[in-house]
């Protein structure tokens, strides 16, 4: 039996905190634009019918799982996931990217293995990595820190901002590759907390560590949706789990019919007592895309992606749930 109910918080991060962060600094900074959506988006002077769309964002602490298995061909891939798939939540396609890498020390080996998977989460998403930045932080890092920033482009007639959500609407929940890059906090401690190990196995091919590092699926069927479908709202559901959803629309969402959990989720529940209201505010759960569409589309959106309809957009009042358990 697990020593404790352990929750996101108990494991060292606050969402509610962390939003008075985000406050905090979005308080005082006034050169900005909405922040409400999952990227930046900006007019360019000499190009007044595209927008940029910007956004940054890191592996976070899958990279000290990386460390314990010496494991460093894949996070790559979940850096350029992590900022690809939020550009395509405005509906625009990715066109650069450029990483930063800190180190504790050089270590040229690590380097390049990091570089294999940033070069094959490119080749996925169809982009270049046009420049990056490397330090080395002995005093600051451990190990290392990975992080990286992505631009694409959106004709102005083609963002998706979510104002056209409204009851009724279908939403199409495309199946994550596992735990992806968030909520790894939570998984370590349940994992430490329960006296296992990374190289544990968790099923005959694979350890619990080798489980935790599969990477971060890169959605790029979104494009071809938004090419052939009438789209409303994209939510990647990242760190905060289902909360994401209430970052496209004030609507509320009833999951209904959702995507089965990926046994790794059943097994951190299971190990760390974790309960079902908790781990939707945690964790992608399975579901680590959403596409909001009219009912009209429905069958046309299938025949594009594996995903399925997972639920409908329904009033604010109703909240977001998922089966029985009320998300918020």
């Amino acid at each position: 039996m697990p020593s404790m109910h352990w929750t996101y918080a108990k494991a060292g991060v606050d969402i509610k905190k962390e939003h008075g962060v985000v406050k905090a600094i979005s308080g005082v900074i006034k050169r900005q634009k909405d922040l409400r959506g999952f990227c930046g988006l900006f007019e360019l002077p000499f190009d007044p019918q595209h927008l940029l769309a910007i956004s940054t964002d890191g592996v976070g602490s899958k990279v000290l799982i990386a460390a314990k298995l010496d494991k460093w061909d894949t996070i790559g891939i979940d850096c350029i996931a992590m900022n690809v798939n939020d550009i395509y939540c405005v509906g625009a396609t990715p066109l650069a990217f450029v990483d930063y890498l800190a180190m504790e020390k050089p270590d040229e080996r690590i380097a390049a293995e990091v570089g294999k998977g940033l070069e094959a989460g490119a080749e996925i998403a169809d982009m270049n990595i046009v420049s990056g930045e490397t330090a080395i932080l002995p005093e600051v890092v451990n190990d290392l820190d990975l992080s990286g920033t992505c631009v694409g482009y959106v004709s102005k007639d083609k963002v998706i901002r979510g104002e056209k959500i409204e009851a009724g609407d279908l939403v199409l929940g495309m199946k994550s590759s596992g735990v992806h890059s968030n909520g790894l906090t939570l998984a370590r401690k349940v994992i430490e907390d329960a006296g296992l190990d990374y190289n544990t196995p968790f099923t005959s091919e694979r350890s619990i560590g080798e489980e935790l590092l599969t990477p971060t699926r890169i959605y790029t069927e979104v494009l071809e949706i938004l090419k052939r479908c009438e789209v409303h709202g994209l939510a990647h559901i990242t760190g905060s789990g289902f909360l994401k959803l209430g970052r496209i629309t004030d609507f509320g969402f009833d999951i209904n019919n959702p995507l089965a959990p990926n046994e790794i989720f059943t097994f951190l529940q299971e190990k760390g007592n974790i309960t079902d209201e908790e781990m939707y505010k945690t964790f992608n759960m399975g579901m680590g895309f959403a596409v909001v569409i009219p009912e009209s589309e429905e069958q046309e959106a299938l025949r594009i992606t594996k995903g399925k309809i997972v639920g409908e957009v329904v009033p604010k009042e109703k909240g977001i749930t998922v089966g029985d358990v009320t998300v918020v």
